[in-house]
């Protein structure tokens, strides 16, 4: 588990810990500076789990070059064991030939070095993107799961504001009621 996700999970259970605003089942009292300080470490985290997988993505170009030394000094050799072929007149047919053979086999050599190593990258390329995409996909959710719980405890404060509006639209409608009855029974001379 990395250290962002363990810090969205503190930041969850600091918003579980928290207690109900006096006379409020929706609302929850805070403390800003605890939460401040739990966002600020996770966008201080999110750099640093980045630039790890930037390093790791940038060892891509020393396996690269790394391949392509070990291609050229087979090339080189290649090369070295066609000159002294050559160089022999009696065997230059044969030489030819070999030479010919260990340029191709060091061309396939060096090739499948290069092929293997830009798989490798793009894999861990991949990963690392799959990696960060995951990450900001529970970011995404946690955030979508604390405003639907606002939404939720909002709704439930204004069922209970209309609630209350009607009892005492009632209230005021039965008032009224009494006060026409009783002007009717007794009219001003």
């Amino acid at each position: 588990m990395s250290r962002i996700e363990q810090l969205i999970g503190e930041i969850e259970e600091y918003i579980d810990s928290c207690k109900f605003q006096p006379l409020s089942t929706t609302k929850i009292l805070v403390n800003k500076e605890e939460l401040e300080e739990l966002l600020v470490e996770l966008r201080l985290r999110i750099p640093d789990e980045i630039k790890k997988y930037q390093k790791i993505i940038s060892n891509q170009d020393a396996i690269l070059n790394e391949a392509r030394s070990q291609a050229d000094a087979m090339l080189a050799d290649a090369t070295a064991q066609t000159n002294e072929l050559v160089n022999e007149h009696e065997i230059m047919q044969k030489a030819y030939a070999n030479a010919n053979q260990v340029v191709e086999e060091a061309q396939a050599q060096a090739q499948a070095i290069i092929d293997s190593a830009v798989a490798d990258a793009n894999s861990i390329r991949q990963g690392s993107i799959n990696y960060t995409d995951d990450m900001l996909k529970s970011l995404q959710t946690i955030i979508n799961h604390s405003m639907e719980g606002a939404q939720g405890r909002f709704d439930a404060f204004v069922s209970s504001m209309q609630s209350s509006y009607d009892i005492v639209t009632s209230n005021r409608n039965e008032l009224a009621a009494g006060v026409s009855t009783s002007e009717e029974e007794n009219p001003t001379e």
